[in-house]
């Protein structure tokens, strides 16, 4: 099931980026084979969503043995998958060279904060410091505040992940021409700096030239931020467009005052950010979700992660699924002729190892002979 079933992927253990990268390949429907190494090091997070639809092999990498078995693995897979610091693979004997020596079909994707080169390649980093240096942190804010992080959304997730399943899907398609996989060299900083696109684009024209907070999409304009209701939630409000802003306006009783005509005159945005502030503050989130569900004027709640899942369209579009007693989000996008197999928990050591590791090329003697020498549990 999903668009991406018969493809192989082999995931070595690794944090956020290439972990969420690989849930959303085997969300699509890839077979995707999770190999967590021995006494790893490090932070670690429990298993979670990220985790998901996975079968999972523990194998040391650092026995004699351990290298020669991925390497026996991946002449079944479409897809390697790692995120270790540049030159960490070659020093264990998975680099690229030697898996790709006998399988020139295989798509080598890397996934890194700072990429294979340039003088910040072999220095540590996380999110923070990736969007930091691209351009990505530092609109976000309050003006004459210190910039926000916005959680590990930027870095992690869209600008390294989702950067990671665009080219290894780009690489599968490139294949089917051309019979030959290739090395990818994903850097989070590389696609932070991708998803401020726009930005440049607005600063090229001279709309984005104001310091952080005081621009049009930064909380700057009264009409794109949020407010705080009676009883101590939150409304998002995005009425850009004059006829939104309009019934925006009409609903929370603001539309009386004529200098509210024109809402994108900066000059009137301090008058009208009290008014709305005033006007929000009279009623509680439910009693504004009512009051703006059936309105075009880009008005919704802000719900927390863990409310998100009850809202009304959310529950209409299962958007959110339970797995394992864990609700998390739904495997996305959607397709049509192809849907994405429901997903399943994390499974931390698969009981049937023999079997599995069958499926990728080993012998059931082979497994078993690892198994005893300690290469893999």
């Amino acid at each position: 099931m999903g668009p991406l079933a018969g493809v192989r992927v082999i995931e070595m253990e690794g944090l956020a980026p290439a972990p969420f990268g690989c849930m959303m390949l085997a969300d699509l429907g890839a077979d995707v084979l999770q190999i967590r190494r021995e006494s790893p090091g490090g932070v670690g997070a429990p298993p979670g969503p990220l985790d998901r639809n996975r079968r999972t092999v523990r194998l040391d990498l650092k026995h004699a043995e351990g290298p020669a078995t991925v390497r026996r693995l991946v002449r079944s897979a479409d897809v390697f998958v790692e995120g270790f610091r540049p030159g960490v693979a070659e020093r264990l004997g998975v680099g690229p060279e030697t898996l790709c020596e006998d399988h020139s079909r295989l798509i080598y994707a890397r996934m890194t904060g700072w990429g294979q080169s340039g003088p910040l390649a072999p220095r540590a980093g996380h999110d923070i410091n990736y969007i930091g240096l691209a351009g990505a942190l530092e609109p976000i804010g309050r003006p004459g505040e210190r910039p926000v992080p916005p959680l590990n959304l930027l870095g992690d997730f869209a600008g390294g992940g989702m950067l990671l399943v665009v080219g290894v899907l780009a690489a599968l398609v490139e294949r089917q021409r051309s019979g030959r996989g290739q090395v990818i060299d994903a850097a989070m900083v590389d696609g932070s700096a991708l998803l401020t696109s726009f930005l440049h684009g607005m600063h090229a024209h001279g709309l984005w030239n104001g310091e952080r907070g005081t621009n049009m999409l930064d909380g700057g304009a009264p009409f794109y931020d949020t407010y705080r209701t009676s009883d101590g939630q939150f409304m998002a409000v995005g009425c850009i467009e004059p006829r939104f802003f309009e019934e925006f306006a009409r609903r929370l009783g603001i539309d009386d005052d004529p200098g509210n005509r024109s809402h994108l005159d900066p000059t009137r945005w301090s008058a009208l950010r009290e008014q709305v502030t005033a006007a929000f503050a009279q009623h509680t989130r439910a009693r504004w979700t009512e009051i703006f569900a059936d309105a075009d004027a880009c008005v919704t709640p802000v719900l927390s992660p863990w409310e998100a899942a009850d809202h009304p369209h959310n529950q209409a579009r299962s958007t959110y699924v339970e797995v394992d007693g864990v609700p998390q989000p739904a495997p996305a996008p959607r397709f049509a002729r192809t849907p994405a197999p429901p997903p399943t928990p994390p499974n931390q050591g698969d009981p049937d190892l023999v079997q599995i590791l069958a499926e990728w090329g080993l012998g059931r003697d082979e497994v078993h002979h690892l198994r005893d020498a300690g290469a893999i549990s």
